[in-house]
């Protein structure tokens, strides 16, 4: 028994010699099946890139669309006028607006008018009233009528000349000079007209009529009365 447990090693101990070398070349065949995975990889790379590649060439294509509707000649149209007022120099304020109504068939019809007054802050003020069926549309006439309007008036420095008193219809106007620092003591009407000429220092009263028309045109009147003294010497030739 003994012998036989002997052959059986003996015979046993060859079969496993040739698994330990089967093992050997399946471990330097590993790396050959492995290696080709780096070219996988750059080869789905570059597939990436080229993908990426075409979407943002077409954000591209889409931003230069972006451009030439924006570049158009109706986008330069639309800001041109405004940029021409915008560099006049010349300022813009809405006074008031009136809201009327007419009774019709269907129901009612609403107007609108607008008292604007414009000037340069320099001496040069106007004022105009313009009437629509829409806000925007009479604010804008009574731009174009208060700037063909404009007079010049007379100041001394930031200040009247001397003290004033208009009346237009039921509405009275005193104006009286102030000194440097004083500010403009008026109301929101007049004051909005004493700013557009230029005027910074100056005392004013309101009395009478509270009409904002009456009100603008009495304070415009009594801008246009004002004289300075180099101003009368030299129409008396003095």
């Amino acid at each position: 028994m003994a012998d036989e447990e002997k052959q059986d090693t003996q015979a046993a101990a060859p079969a496993e010699a040739p698994t330990e070398t089967a093992v050997a070349p399946a471990a330097e065949v590993a790396p050959a099946e492995t290696a080709p995975a780096p070219a996988e990889q750059s080869a789905g790379q570059e597939g990436q890139q080229r993908g990426g590649d075409r979407r943002g060439g077409g954000g591209d294509r889409r931003g230069g669309g972006g451009d030439r509707r924006g570049g158009g000649p109706r986008g330069r149209n639309q800001r041109g006028p405004r940029q021409q007022k915008e560099d006049d120099g010349i300022a813009e304020k809405v006074i008031h607006i009136n809201r009327s109504s007419k009774v019709v068939k269907g129901g009612r019809r609403f107007g609108f008018s607008a008292l604007v007054v414009v000037g340069d802050k320099e001496g040069k003020v106007g004022l105009g009233t313009g009437k629509a069926r829409e806000v925007i549309s009479c604010i804008t006439k009574g731009t174009e009528v208060a700037r063909r309007n404009m007079v010049s008036v007379s100041l001394n420095g930031s200040t009247v000349p001397h003290e004033v008193y208009s009346i237009y219809g039921g509405a009275r106007v005193l104006l009286r000079p102030a000194s440097p620092g004083t500010g403009i003591i008026a109301g929101k009407t007049v004051r909005a007209v004493l700013e557009s000429a230029g005027v910074r220092d100056v005392l004013s009263k309101s009395l009478g009529s509270k009409n904002p028309a009456n009100l603008a045109k009495a304070a415009l009147q009594a801008l246009q009365q004002m004289r300075r003294r180099e101003d009368v010497m030299a129409g008396r030739d003095k």
